[in-house]
């Protein structure tokens, strides 16, 4: 038999409003809304407004906003922490293939 957690679960509609920042503490974004995957019961990505316009280019920054894949947080807390999107972006034009983030 599993303890029960005294804790009360956390909502997911709590993250919307936070600031996203990356690792190295440039700021990305603040989440607007969630990508849910209900099968699965679980986030997949944090759709992203108010945008860091030194990030994306120009295309980007005319569209709604960004998805970033809930893969890349390592933590949430007052603001979610997410891997060095510089990183994943930089990949993707050396290599020539679309970044996983989606406008």
């Amino acid at each position: 038999m599993e303890p029960e957690s005294t804790a009360a679960p956390a909502e997911i509609t709590a993250l919307v409003g936070r600031e996203v920042y990356t690792n190295n503490g440039v700021f990305v974004g603040e989440i607007e809304d969630l990508r849910l995957d209900l099968d699965a019961e679980e986030v997949t990505g944090l759709a992203l407004g108010r945008t860091n316009d030194e990030l994306f280019d120009e295309d980007v920054r005319a569209a709604r906003g960004v998805i970033v894949p809930y893969r890349w947080v390592q933590s949430v807390g007052d603001v979610v922490i997410a891997t060095d999107l510089l990183e994943h972006l930089d990949d993707a034009e050396r290599d020539g293939s679309e970044t996983e983030m989606a406008v």
